[in-house]
């Protein structure tokens, strides 16, 4: 849970590698500065700031933004360092706000790598400052902490950084000026507020006015038409759209800056087709609407008056279909354009299968921000597959649904086949998984009580990426639960107690996932209890589930297992239109991520998996 810090409350903090983040509503500086115990910074070189932004521990912002995030790793900072101040200072002089009472109180987070949030405080009660220590980290008996600080000053930088017993802090506080000038026409503005979509991530902005619509604007493309040329002027040839760029999005990395490029891509293609289907809607209804009008008296009903009155109704509908059918195809164009550049840059765990980039897979030293689990498209192009990003550390358990769909390509397929399917399906992802974590950092369990699943397990079993090969039978299925169980307990306890260092030396602390066949087979009523807590109590202990299963199959157990479907991500191993969009009324269609025909990718891949895995434990 986060904690809200009130100006000089304090907060522990659990981890030593931190991000911090900071929306202010208007571009400002952000940096940062080391201290010592006495909370003096000792030399100018302790001062990180946009024209000097990397100190070793420590990264901010090359440039003023209304948005940041700080890199911080504790462990990294210099030796005698025992206090970082987080500073917000305006850029004067420049026809900006004068003082942050001109501001929206700046709002400072910090959180862990994965985005979650630690504790986070909201600047309140400045004036005429134009700078302000926002927050600090301080190291007391060992470990280390967070404290609201909110100290102004009216002076500005050279006045707060004078006060942290920095030389020269005039001279410096125009150097930093300078930089931050230099880089202004750079400043991003700030995002629109965020929703949720269908896979629980987020993107788009809903209007102020409580009506529930939806701006799709997407804050990089242009969405008015450049101006007319001088009338002195020849007539100008129209202008042709910008060539796409891989990357074209904020962020602080190449891999933070694609990931919001997708989602922009996914906002565009919603709300492209949103306008489309609206513009047919208001065609349609306008003809019947003129029609109705036309012939309200019966005797045009009839004879020339009532044709040219349906013609003309039936006329402007087509121009008006024509229009839409215009814009549609113009906007698909651009973003067709913009998939195809962005597919053939994307890293592994936003590529498909099929990218050249799984050719030159090396396991990775860092996890990745998110993982493609899928493609998602809308019937007006099919073709346009837009990438289904998920989060990682995975935030719930995946469910493959080996049951039928109303999907044309699962009618063609029997029973048996679309269990199949989903095995492979869901052990494609399992390979995605270990694929984009480090050696070491994530371990698969299976269950699989039948033994049904040994053909798609083969790969997994071969490579040595299982822990222990699947266990047929109630026995097999009581080990495994009885293992993760026990595991979430302990590591629950360990964290509620703030005694991590207290945990078995022989627990795996990396993450867990849990593949589960053919359920409810095999499973009895403490079996159950036991899955249903794994489901509830486990992402957030590193434990994740992924079930391959038919509900139709568990439909004896009544409402008894609904909170589990529930907290589950279905996913299908056919195409099926089955994930909502609320906001627009689309229904996505989500398209399953499985090896070309014929292709090794899964067992080259698998193979380093398992080399490295096998280098790690000697």
């Amino acid at each position: 849970m986060t904690a809200e810090l009130v100006r000089g409350q304090n907060h522990p903090l659990p981890r030593t590698r931190l991000e911090i983040r900071i929306s202010a509503g208007k571009p400002i500086m952000a940096g940062a500065t080391l201290a010592d115990e006495q909370g003096q910074v000792t030399s100018g070189e302790w001062v990180a700031h946009p024209g000097s932004p990397q100190l070793p521990g420590l990264e901010v912002s090359r440039q003023a933004a209304a948005d940041h995030r700080l890199a911080v790793d504790l462990e990294a900072l210099p030796e005698g360092v025992h206090r970082v101040n987080v500073l917000l200072a305006l850029p004067l002089g420049r026809g900006g706000p004068a003082s942050f009472a001109a501001l929206a109180a700046p709002f400072v987070a910090v959180t862990g790598l994965d985005g979650a949030e630690v504790a986070s405080y909201t600047v309140t009660g400045l004036d005429t400052e134009s700078a302000v220590v926002a927050m600090e980290l301080y190291r007391r008996q060992g470990a280390w902490k967070v404290r609201a600080v909110g100290q102004g000053y009216a002076g500005g930088l050279a006045d707060m950084l004078a006060d942290q017993g920095v030389a020269q802090a005039g001279e410096l506080a125009r150097v930093i000026e300078n930089a931050v000038a230099s880089g202004l026409a750079r400043s991003v503005a700030a995002p629109p507020p965020q929703r949720h979509l269908p896979d629980g991530g987020t993107g788009g902005s809903v209007t102020p006015d409580g009506a529930g619509s939806v701006d799709y604007a997407h804050p990089r493309r242009p969405t008015t038409a450049p101006p007319p040329p001088p009338p002195a002027a020849p007539p100008a040839r129209p202008e042709q759209p910008a060539q796409p760029v891989a990357g074209d999005a904020n962020g602080w990395s190449m891999e933070e800056r694609l990931y919001n490029q997708i989602w922009g891509m996914f906002e565009d293609l919603a709300r492209t087709v949103a306008a489309y289907r609206s513009a047919v809607d208001f065609a349609e209804s306008r003809m019947e609407q003129e029609l109705d009008r036309a012939l309200a008296d019966p005797r045009s009903r009839i004879g020339s008056a009532g044709t040219r009155a349906r013609e003309q109704a039936r006329s402007k509908r087509d121009q008006l279909m024509a229009q839409a059918h215009g814009a549609l195809d113009r906007d698909l164009a651009q973003l067709m354009a913009e998939s195809q550049v962005v597919e053939v840059a994307l890293p592994p765990a936003f590529a498909r299968w099929d990218n050249p980039v799984w050719h030159r897979y090396r396991v990775p030293m860092e996890i990745p921000m998110a993982l493609r689990v899928g493609d998602l498209y809308l019937p007006e192009r099919p073709e346009l597959c837009i990438p289904m990003l998920v989060r990682l550390p995975l935030e719930r358990g995946l469910w493959v649904d080996s049951g039928r769909t109303a999907a044309d390509p699962g009618a063609l397929l029997d029973p048996g086949q679309l269990r199949m399917r989903a095995m492979d399906t869901a052990v494609a992802l399992a390979v995605r998984l270990l694929a984009v974590y480090p050696a070491g950092e994530f371990a698969v369990h299976v269950i699989d009580p039948a033994g049904s699943a040994a053909g798609p397990l083969a790969p997994l079993v071969r490579s040595g990426a299982l822990d222990v090969p699947p266990v047929p039978g109630a026995p097999g299925v009581a080990a495994v639960l009885a293992r993760l169980t026990r595991r979430v307990d302990l590591v629950q306890m360990a964290v509620r107690g703030g005694a991590a260092d207290s945990l078995p030396a022989d627990l795996d602390t990396a993450e867990q996932l849990l593949i589960v066949n053919d359920f409810p087979h095999g499973f009895d009523d403490r079996a159950l209890t036991q899955l249903r807590y794994l489901a509830d109590e486990g992402p957030s202990v590193g434990v994740h589930l992924l079930l391959v299963a038919d509900r139709e199959d568990a439909i004896e157990y009544g409402p008894l297992l609904d909170p589990l479907w529930r907290s589950l991500l279905r996913i299908t191993p056919t195409p099926d239109d089955h994930l909502a969009d609320p906001w627009v009324g689309h229904a996505w269609t989500y398209e399953p991520l499985l090896t070309p025909p014929g292709s090794q990718v899964l067992q080259q891949v698998l193979g380093q998996v398992g080399e490295a895995r096998r280098s790690w434990l000697r």
